[in-house]
């Protein structure tokens, strides 16, 4: 295996009986679509896009702080880079004082951009407005562009709600008009130069991923795309098509969406 581009895992998808037979049908794509892998021991939970550094666009890595509200109340869900990942993970990184979940940036192609939800505040509020995105800015090494998150989105996080197609056109989920959200969210874009166009999208119970069809990964030549077993998938899949100049990848992970991620928040690259 090459270290560059490398996607990695955590190992709790391969034996963990709920997760094992989405992530059987998403490493037999990867493989098939010549795509390296590797799985990571020493997680507490699968979700490994909130607690690995940030890779800018210098390939610099950043560890921001990872203590979510949301898991206040649990902290032995908690993965602790530094103490649990970081001993035996051969990684030149620099850390950051913010609070921040890695789901909660979504890079431009460029990277020279990066949306966050407006989370961010409440998961720092000790901190000045101004002064935080200004770190943040540092931080990531890009301009920082703040959409508004759902209230009732356990973590907030950006990556259920916004991807970049290019530096001036994003992807969004398709929602009723009567919901408001997704329509602040183009709003806000729109102040940066950013288009912000329909994905297939279907909701689904409370904290759920299932429906969020814009969580998938991307890699420099395919796009693994979160299916779900329903007949919207087609749907998705052609939009996809039509949208990324890049291979569409069908991926059924219901059994790891109905827990609040899909492929996006699954996966981590090096």
């Amino acid at each position: 295996f090459s270290e560059k581009n490398m996607i990695w895992f955590s190992s709790q998808l391969k034996f963990n009986p709920t997760y094992k037979p989405a992530a059987e049908r998403l490493f037999s794509a990867l493989r098939k679509a010549k795509t390296d892998f590797r799985l990571l021991d020493g997680t507490r939970d699968i979700w490994l896009r909130d607690f690995m550094p940030v890779k800018t666009r210098t390939g610099t890595y950043v560890s921001f702080r990872y203590t979510p509200s949301y898991l206040a109340d649990t902290p032995e869900l908690r993965t602790d880079y530094r103490s649990d990942i970081a001993p035996a993970f051969s990684l030149s990184v620099t850390d950051s004082f913010v609070n921040l979940d890695g789901g909660n940036v979504v890079f431009s192609p460029s990277k020279e951009k990066a949306v966050v939800s407006d989370r961010i505040f409440l998961e720092n509020p000790a901190f000045d407005k101004t002064a935080l995105l200004k770190e943040l800015e540092k931080a990531l090494q890009a301009q920082v562009l703040v959409i508004p998150s759902l209230a009732s989105d356990m973590t907030g996080h950006a990556d259920g709600m916004v991807r970049f197609v290019n530096e001036t056109t994003a992807i969004g989920n398709r929602v009723p008009a009567k919901n408001g959200l997704e329509q602040k969210i183009k709003a806000a874009l729109r102040t940066y130069s950013i288009q912000v166009v329909d994905f297939p999208y279907f909701s689904s119970k409370n904290n759920s991923a299932v429906g969020c069809y814009l969580n998938f990964l991307e890699t420099e030549n395919y796009i693994f795309l979160p299916t779900f077993g329903v007949p919207m998938d087609q749907e998705a899949i052609e939009t996809a098509g039509q949208l990324f100049q890049k291979a569409i990848v069908p991926v059924r992970v219901p059994e790891i969406a109905q827990d609040g991620g899909a492929l996006n928040c699954i996966s981590w690259e090096r």
